[in-house]
């Protein structure tokens, strides 16, 4: 039960700095799905998630040693942000006081490809660890 309260812990984290970032800089990132720059603007936060979540992977590996731990960490961690995205985005009034309903719209697509990142870059590096074995 330590470890996984120690990758949800981590989970908490970064679905707390993921928060943080749209909370301060969302309204100058996020665009209107009907906009030219709404794909755009996804695309790089995207790529940009991707390099995050790749990085904090790493340093989450760093600590947890065991068998299958980058699974853990992109299960739990998923687990953990979709749950508080819920409260989240069910109170975005207060949570992202900025942002308009189109731009609401946009942080929810962000977020489900951003999990799907949360899944698939833990796989990644959990392949990766069986091919090292």
């Amino acid at each position: 039960m330590k470890g996984y309260l120690f990758t949800a812990i981590w989970g908490v984290l970064v679905w707390f700095f993921a928060t943080l970032f749209f909370r301060l800089f969302g309204e100058y990132v996020l665009f209107s799905p009907v906009t030219n720059e709404f794909v755009f603007s996804i695309f790089l936060l995207l790529v940009g998630t991707a390099v995050l979540l790749w990085g904090v992977t790493y340093m989450y590996l760093l600590f947890d040693k065991t068998n299958n731990a980058p699974l853990k960490f992109g299960v739990i961690g998923t687990i953990i942000g979709l749950a508080l995205d819920t409260f989240s985005i069910s109170n975005h009034h207060m949570v992202f006081p900025k942002l308009d309903e189109s731009q609401v719209i946009a942080f929810t697509t962000w977020m489900s490809f951003a999990y799907a990142l949360y899944l698939f870059i833990p796989l990644m590096f959990n392949r990766k660890q069986g091919q090292s074995n």
